[in-house]
């Protein structure tokens, strides 16, 4: 039976929408921000040849190339001023909550509230600072090395690190701003409308494929077939809950006494979400993308990395489902769902699981349960992640289709929708709110009428 959220959930439509002018004014502001994000992207880095890169990234096609730009909104292939994105700011901000989680002077400074969520986005930001600069001195390095800078040196190189970390700075305001005043998370806005503007260019470049007798008709619509199959589980997986019976006994408050209630504690398949996923990809990303750039100039090391650890190669999709499933469970049991905190919680709300003591034997509880869904939930996200890359590698599709992004489009627009829906249910309450206290009013007022005339 539908909660009565979800009834009016059902009832929203264009009518309130066009009532809601805060939300509409959050849409278009959110809009805006990110049309300036895509303008950035064509933006070029100075001492940059453009001829070269263009002919570079068009002999790297269907490579990590495709990949890297894929991430980057095309930022990289053009060699804009937002080519690092929002990588740096993600990875040093998981790198700063997996901190959290096993530094104890971190993890005080977690429950400190509002300041100490200060003082951690302080300390995210001056790790997003470092690792940009980092990345960005390895691009510009590498760029060198493969001849594609128009005056190589010193100058270069500290023009192309200003910029970058620049750009990733300013994409990490634009994220904070979209976040505060817009609709949604602005990192991940970031991400998906990236990955939603290079999709068209992807999906022309297979299509050409098939239309030049590359690919055969058949094998066109079966991997159409497949991405929507895809599509359609990870909805569905993301969507899935194991919930967990808890029953609050009858307490008294003053002279009453209240039956007691029982509800729900759901857990998600995948409580970490999509976070593995990045953070693999974000790994796997820096080395190759230094590798790629600096081409027959690289050395012997990064000439291995850049054979072994290329898109399908066997190692790269060992490495990359180890850390899916590694991040999954680490990223769940210490930041998302923290078995301890959430026994403590239930535990003070005088809840309890049926048949099983509050306190330790709770969490101990509640950690097995976690830990039996996890081995489905890591093995769906290694599964959607690692299965468009091995399906493009064995038929040499140039085109980059990759699991992780249809992971990040499915979570981000479900989120972005349910907080869509959440502005306007909360629209609708404030409007019956309004109309009951006009109608209080009202009938207030008739009533001091009738009763003016009776007391003489």
């Amino acid at each position: 039976m539908a909660s009565a959220a979800e009834q009016m959930a059902a009832n929203l439509s264009w009518r309130t929408f066009g009532k809601a002018t805060e939300l509409r004014q959050r849409i278009l502001f959110t809009i805006g921000l990110l049309i300036i994000y895509r303008i950035g992207t064509y933006i070029p880095v100075p001492g940059i040849d453009g001829e070269a890169l263009r002919d570079f990234f068009e002999q790297a096609a269907g490579g990590i190339g495709d990949m890297i730009d894929l991430f980057t909104g095309g930022a990289i292939g053009r060699m804009g001023v937002f080519a690092l994105g929002i990588m740096p700011y993600i990875s040093a901000s998981i790198i700063v909550q997996l901190m959290t989680a096993m530094v104890p002077a971190l993890e005080q400074l977690k429950k400190e509230g509002e300041q100490g969520r200060k003082k951690i986005n302080q300390y995210t930001r001056y790790g997003t600072v470092l690792l940009a600069t980092v990345q960005a001195y390895g691009l510009a390095v590498s760029l060198e090395a493969g001849e594609l800078a128009t005056d190589p040196g010193w100058f270069f190189r500290a023009a192309c690190v200003v910029t970058l970390v620049g750009g990733t700075m300013f994409l990490m305001w634009l994220g904070e701003q979209i976040t505060q005043r817009g609709i949604g998370n602005g990192i991940s806005l970031i991400i998906f409308v990236g990955i939603i503007a290079e999709i068209p260019g992807a999906l022309a470049q297979f299509f050409t494929l098939g239309r030049s007798g590359d690919l055969q008709t058949f094998t066109v619509l079966g991997i159409i077939a497949m991405l929507l199959g895809t599509l359609t589980f990870v909805v569905f997986m993301e969507r899935s809950l194991r919930k967990i019976h808890i029953q609050y006994p009858r307490r008294q408050v003053g002279m009453k006494v209240y039956d007691g209630g029982s509800s729900h504690l759901p857990i998600k398949v995948n409580p970490a979400g999509v976070i593995p996923a990045i953070f693999a990809s974000s790994l796997l990303l820096l080395p190759t993308t230094v590798s790629t750039f600096s081409g027959q100039n690289a050395g012997p090391v990064m000439t291995w990395i850049l054979a072994m650890f290329g898109p399908g190669q066997p190692l790269y999709l060992l490495f990359f489902a180890a850390m899916i499933i590694f991040f999954t469970y680490f990223y769940t049991l210490n930041v998302s769902f923290k078995v301890d905190d959430v026994a403590d919680n239930l535990k003070n709300q005088n809840g309890f699981v049926p048949g099983i003591r509050p306190g330790p034997k709770t969490a101990e509880y509640l950690e097995y349960v976690v830990n039996r869904i996890l081995v489905l939930g890591s093995g769906y996200l290694a599964l959607v992640v690692l299965l468009p890359e091995i399906v493009r590698t064995q038929l040499s599709i140039t085109a980059y289709f990759g699991g992780t992004s249809i992971l990040i489009i499915v979570s981000v627009g479900m989120d972005t929708v349910q907080q869509v829906q959440s502005h306007l249910l909360a629209h609708q309450y404030e409007g019956l709110i309004e109309k009951s206290q006009l109608r209080g009013r009202k009938s207030g007022g008739g009533r001091a009428k009738r009763k003016g005339p009776a007391r003489r």
